[in-house]
């Protein structure tokens, strides 16, 4: 019987896989060029992100065409082209993450934000190498002339002169990449002086080379008679010693003025104020930090957003204060006056007193004159050294008055929910339906005296300090129980 014998079938080769794609290994070394140059010198980081953040679609681009190149292949071939792969997704997410990020942040105003966090000594490669210039100026002031001054970054300092000449100091701060490209920059943002009639302009000139970091100080010494306008964006600014007016308008610096005989006017935009030794008028407005004032001879305006503290000393003429919160008027100061955005404390002052506010404990010391007063959410208390007419308002905290022992007035009070407590014989007190009255002449009768509360006590005592005495200091505050957190205020 014969042997049947089976012959296998043929083997079938496999299908040819696809070719991997050199798209993602092209980008990747072409991004690995890139950062070889920043790592190398040779291109700085900063110019290479702002390249990435102009022209990173083209890595798109560019990978777009590789694949289109080897697709056409792979059908020339008959194969089946490979696809982008897991990987390739992967990278080309991240690619456009990076781009879209990348591309804001080349958007974004980095020059304001350095200037805001005052980054001017080029400690940061991305914002080059600092390059140092001195310089100096000189010219004629003529008699009776102003100066004007244009500073868009760096500080402005200026004194009096020992003649009649107007003396410039310039040192200069310039953010480059090498040397050259610095004193290029350095040749186009030379300070200017310039004379139109009675007016002299000095401009920093920091924009003359282009819209690069140029950071100009200015030490500048003139005639003392002159009067002064400086216009400074981002930098301190200080006078010292002039007869004439001086108006300084700054953002983002402190401005100090001292030994003024004439008008001293700030126009602030988050800055600090100190002024101090004034003759004449004191104006400020604007959106200002910490401001402090002390022995000016003249009227004081204070118009507004003030976020941190005021403080004013020996103001000899009247002082107005107006904020969307705080409303203070008065005739004099003789004694110091601290305000914050919780608490208003000052001895020494002088009536007519208007004050109204509210969230504030407050607490005046040797007042004398007129007093009318409003607060809400806060304590209040006054010591009268020469009774005037008052009236006194409050809610939600309670009001102590002190006066002296021989004091002479009419009482008309009303606590809503709260006590009336007096020292002084004459006073009548009568209780009903939650509301508390006391009435009455004390000493023959004098100054009225109205007094309303709501939801706190009120406590006419004697023991007003001598006019000279200062406020004694405030208690500590018990220990108040959690409380949910609510926004802070911190305009005053």
């Amino acid at each position: 019987m014969a042997s049947t014998v089976q012959t296998p079938p043929p083997r079938v080769p496999p299908p040819p896989r696809p070719q991997r794609s050199l798209a993602g290994p092209v980008v990747l070394i072409i991004i690995g060029i890139v950062f070889l140059l920043g790592t190398m010198g040779i291109l700085h980081w900063y110019i290479l992100g702002e390249w990435f953040a102009r022209y990173w679609p083209l890595l798109i681009i560019l990978w777009g065409v590789i694949k289109l190149v080897e697709y056409q292949s792979a059908q020339r071939r008959g194969e089946r082209a490979r696809g982008i792969g897991a990987g390739g997704i992967f990278l080309l997410v991240v690619l456009i993450a990076c781009g879209l990020l990348a591309t804001q942040a080349e958007r974004f105003n980095w020059e304001e934000l350095r200037d805001q966090i005052d980054m001017n000594d080029g400690d940061f490669p991305f914002f080059g190498h600092t390059y140092n210039y001195d310089d100096q100026l000189a010219q004629d002031f003529p008699a009776g002339a102003s100066l004007q001054v244009s500073s868009d970054r760096g500080a402005v300092n200026l004194t009096v002169s020992e003649d009649s000449q107007i003396h410039v100091t310039v040192h200069k701060r310039i953010s480059a990449d090498s040397q050259q490209q610095s004193d290029q920059w350095n040749n186009g943002t030379k300070p200017q002086i310039t004379v139109s009639g009675r007016v002299l302009t000095l401009n920093a000139n920091t924009h003359g080379g282009g819209d690069h970091w140029v950071d100009t100080d200015m030490d500048i010494s003139l005639p003392r008679k002159a009067s002064v306008v400086i216009n400074a964006r981002h930098g301190d600014v200080s006078v010292l010693g002039r007869d004439g007016d001086a108006e300084i308008s700054n953002q983002h610096g402190e401005v100090s003025t001292t030994d003024i005989n004439g008008k001293v006017t700030l126009h602030l935009e988050h800055s600090s104020a100190r002024v101090s030794q004034i003759a004449s008028d004191v104006s400020i407005e604007g959106h200002a930090t910490d401001v402090s004032i002390e022995d000016v001879k003249g009227e004081v305006h204070l118009n507004g957003d003030f976020t941190e503290n005021l403080k004013l000393s020996k103001l000899a003429k009247a002082v107005s204060f107006k904020t969307a919160r705080t409303n203070l008027e008065l005739s004099r100061l003789d004694g110091d006056l601290d305000l914050d955005s919780g608490d208003l404390q000052a001895d020494g002052v002088n009536g007519p007193l208007r004050l109204e506010t509210h969230s504030k404990d407050i607490r005046l010391g040797a007042v004398s004159g007129d007093v009318h007063l409003t607060d809400a959410n806060g304590a209040v208390e006054i010591r009268v050294s020469k009774l005037g007419s008052m009236q006194v308002e409050n809610r939600q905290g309670d009001i102590e008055i002190y006066l002296p022992d021989k004091a002479a007035f009419q009482l008309d009070a009303r606590a809503q929910n709260g006590e009336i407590y007096s020292d002084f014989s004459g006073v009548k007190n009568n209780d009903s339906n939650d509301v508390a009255v006391a009435t009455g002449t004390v000493g023959g009768g004098g100054p009225t005296l109205v007094i309303n509360n709501e939801h706190g006590a009120i406590k006419i005592l004697k023991g007003a300090p001598h006019p000279d005495e200062p406020i004694p200091p405030k208690p500590p505050k018990p220990p108040r129980s959690p409380e949910p957190e609510v926004p802070e205020q911190t305009e005053n």
